[in-house]
């Protein structure tokens, strides 16, 4: 049962892909026949006439006559299409009662009668699609009502006593009939001959099997240690010892492979014993892919990438309990096996199967368990649960309960659905870890390529890589869970043919065709642009800003280009799609006129140029140098290295002072006061020998000095220079203040304060003021 599931998923899959593939195309399919398949589906899907793998076997031949009908639905495409454009192109029939003229009417009468006749195969095609279509749904829904009427049957209960001798005794008397038949089989003579005949390769196969079984695990292992120093440093090393742990597994299954062959070359086994040795090398499949995925799930080795934060002692319970579901589902392969080649009865087959459910629902349980222990351990380290996290929580207490739900079921007897419940669990578990595995595999390998050794687990490419991989792993998923590889064809069939939207067929091809246009199309746009900034523009009188502004709408053009380009490669009809448009702007008329506004507020901005990139401007209360101008909003480095980013459409709209507009020029202006008294004629002529003597100042304009006014301390001074560089100011202000302050002192000229005098009322009230207390307040 076990062992029987698990290689029909394998070659479903396969056939999942084979007939994924396309097939070739007929003209016309042959009806007579269609018409006989489909009046003997009728009728066994009417009487229930048939058993599962019949039903199976009619709905792919469906299938296949469903595939020559979409085929039959593209005959004569193109004919169809030129007939109809040339009905078009004699305008619109005449409205009723009206006429045209006789040679325009014979020609659209023989067009509409060549139209009808190209038509007709696609009519009768279309109409058997649908035919087609109907049974294979009749035949998917009679397979469903019958998996369900299984879940639910209602079997002898394994608790009952009475139903325990007759399982025992069958189980009793295959095996002594399994034990005289390999007994009578050694004491033929013909047998024995063969036996000494066979002896040399009997040999070699006992000794292959003993130097593996004994040695093959340690030879493995001395090979590891090497790169077990360096596991926790080298992604590399991980790699390699990923490998060698695979090695050091397959050798014990590669012993008792040849144990089997030697079994079997003794020529002493039977139809009894063949299912017996036929088991053997499975069993070890099944236990040593137990010990590998307990071995990277919960690994001894302290260096080794803990999937699960867990104790040395809960890993150590861990690989002991992977082991022990291994070999449960071996026993029950067993079991299904020797049931099936001795005949029992599904009673007695379940009865013997109990004992596996009970087994592996504890083992569930046990899983179940060190999965939440997991959880706890992060949480009680007091970080924030992850989604990781999250995703184990459920996963332990989804196997805590069918651990529970599913033995307890099939002691009351609904053993299948309690089969139904565990053995998909325990597959999926192993299927999660596998995945899980292979993630990490492909981290380890990124990193070998690319020589990092930190942050792996952020890359990107590995990500993406693992997500493929999970997304990968979902029809198997399906398939342990019962969905029918046959359904999983019809999804991906559905999905390679794509859908409709609008009158747009959607397809993976589309996606590529429109993917790999566009990707060219953006490549030569970024070649331009590159060509553009490092040839051409450089040659030109363009300053800065006009040449960023060229690259940026030679961009936006290229990029818009190629998106066009790419949707009608693709195959996509923008006139099918106008009503969308339309939907979209009236989305964007409400929704997103923000957006929309900041967008061709960009677009002016990089035509007009009213800033530039590296410009000073101040723009709501902010001052700072322009960096980047984009479609949406322009990015502003202040003067504390601080990124502002504004709104285009705040430039556009609002007022900006741009300092740097035209030149770089600029006015400084200095302030200065002096005392009361001072000679303002020398105070002028010094401040203008201050301005004159600093090289960012201009002469031409020559700097202005201004006897601004009587201020409450003093005479108030201003020093007003046109500046080469206007970027320079606030050092030329801090320049020409030093140079003042020293002036000043050698001319002996005071810079004032400011000082108040403060005159007191009544002072004899103050000396007269006593406390609370009577006692002069001091």
């Amino acid at each position: 049962m076990i062992a029987r599931r698990f290689w029909h998923l394998l070659a479903a899959g396969l056939l999942l892909l084979a007939l994924a593939l396309p097939g070739q195309a007929q003209d016309l399919p042959d009806y007579q026949e269609w018409d006989e398949l489909a009046d003997r589906a009728e009728w066994v899907i009417d009487g229930e006439r048939a058993s599962d793998a019949a039903l199976e076997t009619l709905r792919a031949r469906l299938v296949a006559w469903r595939t020559e009908f979409q085929q039959a639905e593209r005959v004569n495409a193109p004919r169809i299409e030129s007939i109809r454009a040339q009905i078009d192109a004699l305008g619109p029939p005449p409205p009723e009662g009206e006429t045209e003229p006789t040679d325009i009417a014979e020609q659209r009468a023989e067009l509409n009668t060549r139209l009808a006749e190209a038509e007709a195969p696609i009519r009768r095609a279309e109409a058997e699609l649908r035919r087609a279509q109907g049974l294979i749904s009749e035949i998917d829904a009679l397979i469903a009502e019958r998996l369900a009427g299984e879940l639910l049957s209602l079997g002898p209960s394994p608790l009952n006593p009475a139903n325990w001798p007759g399982a025992i005794g069958a189980l009793a008397d295959w095996l002594v009939d399994t034990a005289f038949e390999v007994d009578r089989l050694a004491t033929s003579d013909l047998r024995q001959a063969e036996l000494r005949e066979n002896a040399p390769v009997i040999t070699i196969y006992l000794i292959i099997a003993l130097v593996l079984l004994a040695r093959g695990w340690r030879w493995v292992g001395r090979l590891m240690m090497p790169f077990i120093r360096r596991e926790e440093t080298s992604p590399g090393a991980r790699l390699v010892l990923f490998f060698l742990s695979l090695l050091q597994c397959l050798m014990p299954v590669i012993g008792v492979g040849a144990i089997a062959a030697a079994i079997i070359a003794t020529d002493f086994t039977g139809i009894r014993a063949q299912v017996l040795v036929d088991l053997i090398t499975p069993f070890a499949v099944f236990v040593m892919v137990a010990v590998w995925l307990g071995r990277q799930v919960f690994p001894a080795r302290e260096t080794a990438v803990r999937p699960l934060t867990l104790s040395e002692g809960e890993r150590r319970q861990g690989r002991w309990t992977v082991i022990a579901i291994g070999v449960t589902i071996g026993l029950g392969t067993a079991i299904d096996d020797i049931s099936e080649n001795g005949g029992f009865s599904d009673g007695e087959t379940l009865i013997l199967f109990f004992p596996i459910l009970v087994m592996l629902g504890l083992l569930l349980l046990r899983i179940g368990r060190l999965l939440i222990s997991h959880v706890r351990q992060e949480t009680r380290e007091g970080a924030d649960l992850s989604v990781n996290a999250q995703v184990i929580r459920v996963l332990g207490w989804a196997a805590m309960a069918l651990g529970v739900i599913g033995p307890s079921l099939a002691a009351i007897g609904y053993s299948t659905a309690g089969i139904s419940f565990l053995l998909p669990a325990a597959m999926s578990l192993a299927l999660i870890a596998l995945v899980r595995i292979l993630q990490r595999l492909v981290v380890n390998l990124y990193g070998t390529v690319t020589g990092r050794h930190e942050g792996l687990d952020e890359a990107l490419t590995p990500t993406l890589i693992g997500f493929v991989l999970a997304l990968l792993s979902l029809p198997l998923f399906a398939m342990i869970w019962g969905v029918r590889a046959a359904q999983l064809l019809d999804l991906w069939r559905n999905l390679i043919e794509g859908f409709a939207i609008g009158g747009v067929t959607i397809s993976p091809r589309n996606f590529l065709v429109f993917a790999l246009v566009f990707a060219a199309g953006y490549t030569a746009t970024r070649m331009l642009q590159a060509t553009l900034k490092s040839s051409v523009l450089p040659k030109t009188r363009l300053d800065a800003g006009g040449r960023m502004a060229i690259l940026s709408g030679t961009g936006y053009v290229g990029i818009f280009l190629a998106a066009i380009i790419a949707i009608t490669a693709a195959g996509i009809d923008l006139s099918s799609i106008a009503l969308v448009a339309g939907a979209l702007s009236v989305g964007i008329g409400f929704g997103l006129q923000t957006v929309v506004s900041n967008f061709v507020s960009g677009i002016i901005l990089l035509i007009e140029r009213p800033i530039k990139e590296g410009d000073w401007i101040e723009v709501n209360g902010m001052m700072g140098y322009v960096r980047d101008i984009s479609v949406r909003s322009t990015r502003i480095e202040t003067f504390d290295r601080s990124d502002v980013i504004v709104p285009n459409a705040d430039l556009i709209s609002g007022v900006v002072i741009n300092m740097t507009h035209h030149n770089n020029t600029g006015r400084a202006i200095v302030p200065v006061g002096v005392a009361y008294g001072t000679d303002t004629r020398k105070v002028e002529a010094v401040l203008r020998e201050v301005a004159e003597a600093h090289p960012m100042v201009l002469l031409n304009p020559p700097p202005s000095i201004f006897f601004h006014g009587f201020g409450a301390d003093s005479l108030d001074f201003e020093i007003r220079a046109i500046l080469r560089d206007v970027n320079f100011l606030l050092s030329v202000k801090s320049d020409l203040n030093h140079a003042i302050a020293a002036r000043f002192t050698e001319e002996g000229i005071e810079i004032p304060f400011a000082q108040r005098d403060v005159w007191l009322r009544n002072p004899e009230t103050l000396r007269a003021a006593t406390n609370k207390d009577g006692e002069p307040d001091p």
